[in-house]
């Protein structure tokens, strides 16, 4: 028999009555976690008579969370614990700290806008469903970069011998900094890793005056003295302050001398009229299927252009046989490592980013403001290709570092 009774239908909520409903839910969720937390620190539950008593419950507070879902007034429970000589001591709750206002979540998403470039106006703006009517002063903002200086020190300071790079890519970049009452653009010289896994890791950050072998040497040295193991391959420019650095640092480590760079050095020396016949010529050296067939193109090229343009030559013989050194490395990788992209990419990450910000008042803002788009995911770095065929590298450091 048919049932031809009329269903009601289900009614959604209204999008305003939905949130309420999950902000009413999450702060039950919250409060009773601190009653929980505060239980299990007195060893006894609400009206429960213990002999074993750590302490006794005191009423409770009205504290003002700003979480995910906005502003929650939460009741948080008070409580004395027992101490020495009969006095007693305030428990303090460690899933509420005393003074926090916000979730750790929410000040992520603070200090991702103000990484983003966003001043103090723009942030509440962006951020208006979050904090709702709360305040967000400048100061406030200071207090949280202040919190990922604090991070940027502990890991600038870390022991490194945990984190073995097979391969290194190494570059600088000029950002402008205020110095003595004037604005120098100064090099930033950064770091990035490849690690046993294949994924790429920001290893170092740091500022120098110049560019030169001490400088680089410098930046090396603390690297090694870290914990770092020498690695597999470096992948460099052609700045010769670095090489010679990597040279006397880590001498054991092969070097990969870009060959992007390479070419536009060896363009600026070729007529116009030359240069597309300089660039077929060049590609059969770093395209070619092996080493054996690189060094014949190498040779070819060389016979060739030491007749049309010496210039050239000269250019291509400075770097000589580290344009060739990517070649020992198995094929699939053979892309990621002829030149220094990656860090190339994460350089112009770098300027996009600072191109609004004018001069940088110190040089630990500079690298703390740096340093934070990678902590708070605003630079991801990929895998590196072939990054499964790690384990047939030959690799000294990896030894070292187990």
């Amino acid at each position: 028999m048919d049932n031809d009774t009329p269903t009601t239908p289900c009614m959604p909520l209204p999008a305003a009555d939905l949130r309420e409903l999950i902000r009413g839910r999450l702060r039950e969720a919250i409060e009773q976690l601190l009653e929980d937390e505060l239980a299990l620190a007195l060893g006894a539950a609400p009206r429960e008579r213990t002999a074993d008593r750590g302490g006794y419950r005191n009423g409770a507070l009205t504290r003002s969370l700003t979480t995910e879902c906005g502003p929650q007034d939460l009741r948080v429970p008070r409580g004395r614990l027992f101490a020495a000589e009969g006095h007693a001591t305030e428990w303090r709750s460690e899933l509420l700290p005393r003074y926090q206002r916000r979730t750790r979540r929410v000040n992520e998403a603070i200090l991702g806008c103000y990484l983003a470039g966003a001043n103090s106006r723009r942030i509440r703006r962006a951020l208006a469903p979050l904090l709702g009517t709360e305040s967000l002063s400048k100061s406030a903002i200071s207090r949280l970069v202040q919190t990922l200086k604090t991070h940027f020190e502990s890991w600038r300071g870390r022991d490194l011998s945990g984190e073995p790079c097979c391969y290194l890519y190494l570059d600088a970049t000029m950002l402008p900094i205020r110095l003595a009452r004037r604005v120098v653009r100064m090099p930033v010289q950064v770091v990035i890793g490849v690690r046993p896994t294949g994924e790429k890791a920001l290893v170092s950050l740091d500022i120098a005056g110049s560019e030169s072998t001490l400088a680089w040497q410098a930046v090396i040295e603390r690297l090694s003295g870290g914990g770092l193991p020498a690695p597999a391959l470096a992948i460099i420019d052609g700045n010769p302050g670095l090489r010679r650095a990597l040279s006397e640092v880590w001498p054991q480590s092969r070097v990969q001398r870009c060959t992007k760079h390479k070419l536009e050095n060896l363009l600026a020396k070729a007529p116009r009229h030359a240069q597309a016949e300089l660039r077929r010529d060049y590609q059969a050296i770093i395209g070619a299927e092996d080493l054996q067939a690189a060094q014949k193109a190498y040779r070819a090229f060389v016979a060739k252009w030491s007749l049309l343009a010496k210039e050239v030559v000269r250019s291509l013989e400075e770097a000589g046989e580290e344009l060739l050194t990517f070649y020992a490395f198995p094929p699939s990788q053979w892309k990621c490592l002829r030149t220094t992209n990656p860090i190339e990419a994460v350089n112009s990450a770098f300027k996009r980013r600072t191109r609004s910000q004018g001069a940088f008042t110190t040089e630990d803002s500079a690298l703390v403001l740096l340093w934070g788009l990678f902590a708070n995911d605003q630079i991801r770095l990929k895998r590196i290709d072939g990054w499964k065929e790690l384990a047939a590298v030959s690799w000294p450091g990896l030894r070292r570092a187990a």
